[in-house]
């Protein structure tokens, strides 16, 4: 039998805490996202031993959608077994989040923007967890169908029936991000955070996205900042036969590792050898070296990449002359 947890009377000493945007919450440099590795297809010990590693690291807030598994929905359903089994006396000093957004059941209910998939999918996803209330509940993509404020008033009053603290986007660009938070705040729920795709081979929020999030007084965190794997150290050689490239994956493809792709890899590696990191660690520190980034949402299928990311943000942040480095290399 699985020994009972206690959390390491340490934790908040593991990493920093930032805020996010103008408000008066503080994420963990380093979130755990549970898009895969913790579904119906993974065992309970495994993820249990991931789940603690991470708390145990100072990384509060967990992150989940009603999609994610696979099977979708499963992993919602398994971190609410580990939460009663694990978690529970610790459940104030956690951020849960969750989204609705993409496609979850058949008919017209089960995907989009309106209020009636919103509300089906935030019960839903309520009861799968096992809670009360998520901590952040972000709408998932834009949705063209339904109009933008019958959305974000769906999002105000989750919060104002106390089944969501703060709400958020995720992958909305600047023009939306910014529609939708004037409409949140006009409803008295100001938005927290947009969850964006963000990495030193995925810019293109930098030009607008990150301002119009910044100028709207919500944080961002960044999700693939590894770049689906390929800012770690799994592909500079090449594509390893076990890689996620080398499988039927539809996240990281063979075509997306060129050789003019892996001679960056090489040169970055370099530079974040010299500075006596993995290649994985200085990608996390260059996300997180814009203020307007809160955190870097990280997956996760090894205890020694939770380790690995948390030591990345333990260290001095990247100077001028490193930055200035990397972006030559970037830009070029």
């Amino acid at each position: 039998m699985t020994s009972p947890y206690q959390a390491c009377d340490q934790r908040y000493q593991q990493q920093p805490y930032r805020r996010s945007g103008q408000h008066g919450l503080h994420l963990p440099a380093i979130a755990l996202g549970l898009w895969h590795n913790f579904g119906g297809v993974n065992s309970e010990e495994s993820c249990r031993a991931l789940l603690r590693r991470a708390f145990d690291q100072g990384i509060t807030h967990f992150d989940l959608a009603n999609n994610y598994g696979p099977p979708p929905g499963s992993a919602e359903s398994m971190f609410g077994t580990l939460l009663l089994q694990d978690f529970l006396p610790y459940r104030d000093e956690l951020i849960i989040s969750s989204k609705a957004g993409y496609v979850m059941w058949d008919g017209p209910y089960g995907d989009g923007g309106s209020s009636k998939y919103l509300f089906a999918s935030l019960h839903q996803s309520l009861k799968r967890t096992r809670l009360d209330y998520f901590d952040i509940f972000y709408h998932h993509r834009p949705d063209p169908n339904t109009p933008l404020e019958e959305t974000m008033a769906a999002l105000a009053l989750m919060v104002r029936q106390g089944k969501a603290l703060y709400v958020g986007l995720s992958n909305y660009p600047a023009e939306l991000a910014s529609r939708a938070a004037a409409l949140l705040r006009d409803l008295g729920t100001p938005c927290l955070i947009n969850q964006l795709k963000y990495s030193m081979l995925e810019r293109s929020i930098e030009p607008q996205t990150l301002p119009a999030c910044s100028a709207a007084g919500m944080g961002c965190i960044a999700f693939s900042p590894l770049a689906g794997g390929l800012l770690s150290d799994r592909y500079l050689n090449g594509i390893p036969a076990d890689s996620r490239a080398a499988s039927a994956s539809p996240f990281l493809k063979p075509e997306q590792i060129t050789p003019e792709r892996l001679a960056l890899l090489q040169q970055l590696n370099t530079i974040a050898q010299q500075r006596g990191h993995k290649l994985s660690q200085m990608a996390l520190q260059w996300v997180l070296r814009d203020p307007a980034v809160t955190s870097a949402l990280i997956g996760a299928s090894r205890i020694s990449q939770i380790d690995d990311a948390v030591a990345a943000v333990q260290g001095p942040a990247l100077d001028a002359d490193t930055l200035a480095r990397i972006e030559q290399l970037l830009s070029a």
